[in-house]
């Protein structure tokens, strides 16, 4: 299954000698079994813990297949002009997962 994770940080650390790339990201799930009928586009949410804190985890760089692009999903509201581009990852409870964005996203993202 292909995941959308948005990446919040990108670090490397040394372990006996060999250096790791990591990333800090949140992991997203799939809202259902099948993309948004009007849009074409996969809908993710992010996955929360018991405490309804969004579920964290350190990846490998090399599990990474390519970057993604997330559009907050608006619904039938307007976004507020205030809205700080920073913030677009925490304002939504749903995300478009872009398969418009290029060539390989649309070929990944069928």
């Amino acid at each position: 299954m292909l995941l959308s994770l948005p990446v919040l940080l990108f670090f490397k650390f040394k372990y006996f000698g060999h250096t790791f790339p990591c990333t800090l990201v949140t992991w997203f799930s799939p809202i259902a079994e099948d993309p948004d009928n009007e849009t074409g586009m996969w809908i993710v949410e992010p996955d929360k813990d018991e405490n309804g804190r969004r579920t964290q985890a350190v990846i490998h760089v090399d599990t990474i297949l390519r970057g993604a692009h997330l559009i907050g999903v608006a619904g039938s509201r307007f976004i507020p002009r205030t809205l700080h581009h920073g913030d677009s990852l925490d304002a939504f409870k749903h995300y478009y997962v872009n398969k418009y964005a290029d060539h390989h996203s649309h070929e990944i993202a069928f």
